[in-house]
């Protein structure tokens, strides 16, 4: 039996094979190692694709190799030094690329040279070929020429290719990202929720080590009974965790107010509010709530169409018309015909027609025609093309639609 390593500053799974062992292995586990593996000549071992906390397959693979215990070697890195790591590789890595766009420009004129040095001489590119020992001579080194400056475009894109790769490599280094307030919000975001479900696996591995100490025996779903040492091992692992993701939310807090904060919230943004979103440009601010706000784009080929976006999205107020919700245009006596299925004893589809009862501002009550049964409420909702629409089920075709009057 072999430990597999758990390198805490790369947070990766490193296998150490000697070149025996790795020969022995068979093409079905080569094939596991290299599914779920890469080489690595700086470390001369194999390291998993993925990092924490993305590593169970890998250690699934790891242990049918024959690695069962793990090994922790290094120091854990704060998350932001993780990110100055990580900016300083773009970096090194944005400058060799240049330097291989570089190269590749240079051999592509090169190559291109001799052809070009020809150009105002017609008589070389118009010459017929001829079947003479001079004439077959002279063709031939005009195809070579003309391969050479083939070879020269496949250069030139080899260098636009190289270029490109290194305009990614020095936006990842620029950290761009973190001067979003919309990024740093949904990153945020996603920190308090892993935090959350941790909490969760906690309380529910206490529960069961509570129900251990007391002699109850707990098993899993194989059957395999729990162990104390095994649930509280679980345990420091959803500890650790949880103090990975507050680094990385309290980095991420830093950075959102250095910005200034989040500028714009439920309170001082209202209903018929023009703003602007980073996306889409202007738009009209149509519902809000405690953490979103409901619009529609007013400017380019998406207009009329809406979404839901965070407040953190919001960039400027271009306009601060205010104005309560808007009245649907559902009225009392109208009525709809809705499909309804039942499956007692078979599937049978039938049609019953609902008619509105009584109205408000923002909301309409329905009943089932010819029948004393309760009212339903339903809250219509305004499209991003303007039209509202409610729905008395999931149902398909149980949607209806319809537009203000005089509304194009």
């Amino acid at each position: 039996m072999k430990n597999y390593i758990f390198n805490l500053e790369t947070t990766k799974i490193e296998l150490h094979f000697e070149k025996s062992e790795y020969d022995a292995l068979t093409d079905a586990q080569k094939a596991l190692l290299k599914s779920n593996f890469l080489w690595s000549r700086v470390g001369s071992c194999w390291v998993s694709r993925c990092k924490e906390p993305n590593l169970y397959r890998a250690k699934a693979a790891a242990r049918e190799l024959g690695f069962t215990e793990e090994e922790r070697q290094g120091e854990r890195l704060s998350y932001g030094e993780q990110l100055e790591r990580q900016t300083a590789r773009a970096e090194d890595r944005a400058d060799r690329y240049e330097g291989y766009a570089a190269n590749a420009s240079g051999r592509a004129e090169q190559l291109q040279k001799p052809l070009n040095d020809m150009h105002g001489d017609i008589a070389f590119f118009t010459q017929p070929n001829i079947n003479s020992s001079a004439g077959r001579a002279f063709t031939n080194q005009r195809d070579r020429l003309y391969a050479r400056y083939e070879r020269g475009f496949e250069e030139y894109r080899k260098s636009e290719y190289f270029r490109a790769r290194a305009e990614t490599a020095r936006d990842t280094a620029s950290a761009a990202k973190f001067k979003d307030k919309g990024y740093l919000d949904r990153r945020i975001k996603e920190c308090e929720k892993e935090i959350r479900k941790r909490q969760q696996h906690i309380v529910g591995y206490e529960e069961t080590l509570f129900a251990l100490d007391s002699g109850e025996e707990k098993t899993k779903y194989d059957g395999t009974p729990y162990t104390v040492e095994e649930v509280t091992a679980w345990i420091e692992r959803q500890l650790e965790l949880i103090e990975v993701a507050m680094d990385k939310q309290g980095y991420l807090l830093n950075c959102l107010d250095e910005l200034g904060g989040i500028a714009f919230n439920k309170d001082n943004i209202q209903v018929g509010y023009i703003v602007r979103v980073k996306t889409w440009g202007k738009v009209e601010v149509i519902g809000k709530g405690p953490v979103n706000i409901s619009y529609r784009i007013l400017t380019g080929g998406a207009a009329g169409m809406g979404g839901t976006v965070a407040y953190a999205e919001i960039t400027e107020i271009v306009q601060a018309d205010k104005h309560g919700p808007e009245k649907h245009p559902f009225e009392v006596g109208e009525r709809f015909s809705v499909r309804r299925v039942t499956y007692n004893p078979k599937f049978t589809e039938t049609t019953v027609e609902y008619e509105i009862v009584k109205r408000s501002d923002t909301t309409i009550q329905l009943q089932e025609v010819g029948t004393d049964s309760k009212p339903i409420t339903r809250k219509p909702r305004k499209c991003g093309n303007g039209s509202w629409k409610f729905s008395i089920d999931d149902r398909l075709g149980n949607t209806f639609y319809k537009a203000k009057e005089g509304a194009t």
